[in-house]
């Protein structure tokens, strides 16, 4: 094609997969690499797909449906065990993705305040559900200590603002509806007491042994979204809102979600995007402790850090 009467190289088309809807401002590093022309000046035309969560989108990638997908810094500890060949390629941040919110009009402030208490999740699968875990243990508790029920991406948090639950595994999406709607809450940042992890992007191993050139480009781009958000939220957030027609009017909403990334989840990283080898480990060890992987894989076949150097 010609642009300007300069011949360019025609942009390779790619597939994204998402693991949620991409009106989600979690998904705002992508939005605004979109937005912004950062995948299209690396010469690619990226398709955003929604699979069924992280480890959906693991599987479908490790089967080379997609050659890229998004999960959390911990999905590959999961999926690897039962012969998903995928690794972490960048981690959005150096927090975590999940934060637990307690009701404080209950008087409930700490992990121990919620024995024998409600606490909705997204599902039992979800490694928001596993922080939890994480979270709970590290105060010498279990998932019996309290009433842990799965309530969808939804019910999460709207159980939690009728006053049906007392506390959720939150993300700072749902976090911001609650803090939008005035609710008086307490937010434990659950890498505080448990260092899971905030999202990552995810690549197959032979992508990455093939086509390095291609990840490369998507990270760069993506990490470019990223530094966008963590420099001016605001701006960031009438973009997405650009992007996203369905959440035309809630460029507040937006805002406060990527304050609350900026806060809770993207800061602390010396190289943006590295994976922490020594938390990646860590969480494997926990996860089987707990039961919650069937075998443990040697850490360096579970991310790399080739493409965020």
């Amino acid at each position: 094609m010609t642009v300007g009467g300069v011949a360019t190289a025609s942009a390779e088309a790619i597939t994204y997969l998402l693991p949620a809807p991409q009106s989600l401002p979690a998904f705002g590093p992508f939005v605004l690499a979109q937005q912004r022309g950062y995948f299209k000046a690396e010469g690619l035309e990226v398709t955003f797909q929604v699979a069924k969560g992280g480890v959906d989108v693991a599987k479908q990638v490790g089967a080379g449906n997609a050659p890229i997908g998004g999960g959390i810094g911990d999905t590959s500890i999961i999926v690897r065990p039962n012969g998903v060949p995928v690794k972490s390629v960048a981690v959005l941040g150096g927090g975590a993705l999940m934060q637990l919110v307690l009701d404080k009009d209950k008087g409930l402030k700490t992990v121990k305040d919620l024995k024998g208490k409600t606490i909705t999740v997204l599902a039992y699968q979800d490694t928001t559900y596993f922080a939890l875990l994480g979270m709970l243990a590290s105060q010498g508790m279990t998932k019996n200590d309290v009433n842990a029920q799965a309530a969808g991406p939804v019910n999460v948090w709207k159980l939690f603002l009728s006053g049906q639950a007392d506390a959720f595994a939150s993300t700072p999406d749902w976090t911001a509806q609650v803090m939008m709607a005035k609710k008086n809450i307490e937010v434990i940042p659950s890498d505080s007491l448990f260092k899971s992890m905030a999202q990552a992007i995810i690549a197959s191993d032979e992508t990455i042994q093939k086509r390095p050139e291609l990840i490369q480009k998507v990270v760069r781009a993506t990490l470019k979204g990223m530094k966008d958000i963590m420099a001016d939220p605001a701006a960031a957030a009438v973009d997405f809102v650009k992007a996203t027609p369905e959440l035309a009017g809630k460029e507040d909403f937006v805002t406060l979600s990527f304050q609350l990334y900026n806060k809770y989840v993207y800061a602390g990283q010396a190289t943006l995007g590295e994976m922490d080898e020594a938390r990646l480990s860590g969480l494997q060890d926990f996860y089987a402790q707990e039961g919650l992987i069937r075998s443990k894989t040697p850490v360096k076949d579970l991310f790399t850090n080739q493409f965020v150097k």
